[in-house]
């Protein structure tokens, strides 16, 4: 909004600059409003050259002195933008002179049009009226005094010279209010719609930043997950490796063993692979991929589950279907006497729980493994807190969620790989408690053998970083440190509640 109201850029009320572009001379906004000023100068100034012509006769002055005063007081309305006060000001002054009504009608509508305060309207509007009412008073006096048979009421001077003072400033200040008014609100809408548009920007570049979190968030899982799942099998053949290089003059049948563990832990780390590249080529097709990448990381821990369960069950001997010697029945997997030996977790459910990532019934393949590469471990389970009841027992026909034993079972991977690379020979111990509302796993190494070679393993150093980002998403409590006897110690709570069965 200008000075004046009759343009929305340009310069304020005051005098000061508005926002907007500017193309315009001087104060003007836009090159129209020049052109517009300039005529209507220019009619005005002739128009008061005219009754400048006449008053200068009428009071007997040089028609000069008449003509330069009609001039400059008809010039004045090319600052009406800029100072409409003055305008109406100058249009008050020459009323006496009687010339000037143009420049007063466009100086008080340009005045009401503007953003100045309406007390400044109002007082200058009625010193307009003020004028006028006068001027027209004298008017009507001077020409009922040249009529000698005409004798009007007394009421008719007065209210004649109020109706003409009406008529000179009602309508141009009312239709400069409502114009301004008009101006005011299309502005606002504006500024509005403009506030909208700048709020939608934001939101769409938040928008933009969440999914971009989100996508680094979804990399990082998968990258977490890969790792654990390749890194662990990778490492176990690397030791397996190591050792046949160590025994392959001195003991030719015990190289022959581990050239095939080697064999195995490779063919199931390249069909681990393969399969979580084809679940990555899935995810990253334009029908699924806003449905598929939150999933990324959860259908890769079951593919990784899945294969690893297919190599177990190719390499697990067969077990006998009769009962032991004796007709004693066999020991129930969820009691203290299968505790010790970390079947906590039915087998059977192995194939149930496939889907959903390894699980708690995988631990004990989990060590076996780490055994086999030469690593002496100990799993055991309380079995102070299974006899308190807060199991989660076979006969009690419920297990974690899929996610808290997904959890723990790369929390025993990693800790156990770290083994493997930091502290070859030592000797290790996982424990796993089920408590009231947690679950507690612990890993703790002693220090490696002196005498022991390692197998050379590279370190990234993002073991101990994945194991605490996967504890803490579950709200759980990740510890990890060196304890006093030169060893390590991974520790990690997760809280749960027993879920059903299917």
């Amino acid at each position: 909004m200008t000075a004046t109201g009759a343009s929305d850029e340009g310069v304020g009320a005051r005098g000061a600059p508005v926002n907007g572009p500017v193309d315009g001379p001087w104060w003007w906004a836009r090159r129209r409003s020049a052109v517009l000023d300039v005529f209507l100068a220019a009619a005005s100034a002739l128009e008061c050259l005219i009754e400048g012509a006449k008053f200068a006769d009428e009071a007997q002055l040089p028609e000069l002195l008449g003509l330069l005063l009609g001039l400059l007081a008809g010039s004045v309305l090319l600052v009406r933008r800029r100072w409409p006060v003055a305008v109406v000001l100058v249009s008050i002054a020459v009323m006496p002179a009687e010339m000037g009504v143009l420049l007063g009608l466009v100086g008080l509508y340009t005045l009401a049009a503007s953003d100045l305060p309406r007390r400044i309207t109002a007082l200058l509007a009625g010193m307009s009226v003020v004028g006028s009412w006068v001027t027209s008073y004298l008017n009507v006096q001077q020409g009922m005094a040249g009529q000698q048979g005409f004798r009007p009421p007394l009421w008719f001077a007065p209210v004649t010279s109020v109706a003409v003072g009406l008529l000179l400033t009602a309508p141009p200040v009312l239709w400069g209010l409502y114009i301004g008014a008009r101006r005011r609100l299309v502005e606002s809408l504006r500024e509005r719609a403009d506030g909208l548009e700048r709020e939608l920007s934001l939101l769409a570049d938040r928008a933009e930043e969440r999914a971009e979190w989100a996508r680094n968030e979804e990399r990082t899982r998968i990258a977490r997950e890969m790792h654990d799942v390749v890194a662990h099998r990778v490492s176990l053949m690397v030791v397996h490796a190591a050792a046949l290089q160590a025994v392959a003059l001195k003991d030719p049948e015990k190289a022959s063993r581990n050239a095939g563990l080697v064999g195995d832990m490779g063919r199931q780390a390249l069909t681990e692979l393969r399969e979580m590249l084809g679940v990555l080529r899935t995810a990253e097709g334009p029908a699924v991929r806003g449905a598929s990448a939150p999933a990324a990381s959860e259908r890769l821990a079951a593919v990784a589950s899945r294969a690893g369960a297919q190599a177990t069950e190719r390499d697990r001997p067969a077990e006998p279907s009769a009962k032991p010697s004796g007709g004693a029945p066999a020991a129930e997997p969820g009691a203290p006497g299968a505790a010790s030996s970390g079947a906590h977790v039915p087998e059977q459910r192995a194939g149930e729980a496939a889907a959903e990532g390894p699980h708690l019934a995988e631990l004990a393949d989990l060590v076996g493994q780490s055994r086999a590469a030469g690593m002496t471990v100990e799993l055991t389970v309380d079995e102070d807190a299974v006899a308190a009841g807060g199991a989660v027992a076979a006969e009690a026909g419920c297990r974690y969620a899929a996610r808290v034993e997904r959890t723990v079972y790369r929390v025993v991977q990693e800790a156990l790989t770290n083994v493997h690379k930091h502290a070859p020979g030592a000797r290790a111990r996982v424990r796993l408690a089920h408590r009231d509302g947690e679950l507690a796993v612990q890993v703790e190494n002693g220090p490696g053998e002196s005498g022991a070679a390692g197998a050379g393993l590279p370190s990234g150093g993002n073991g101990l970083v994945g194991m605490r980002e996967r504890v803490t998403a579950l709200g759980g409590v990740f510890v990890s440190g060196p304890t006093e006897t030169g060893g390590f110690r991974v520790s990690a709570v997760l809280p749960v509640s027993p879920v059903p069965a299917a």
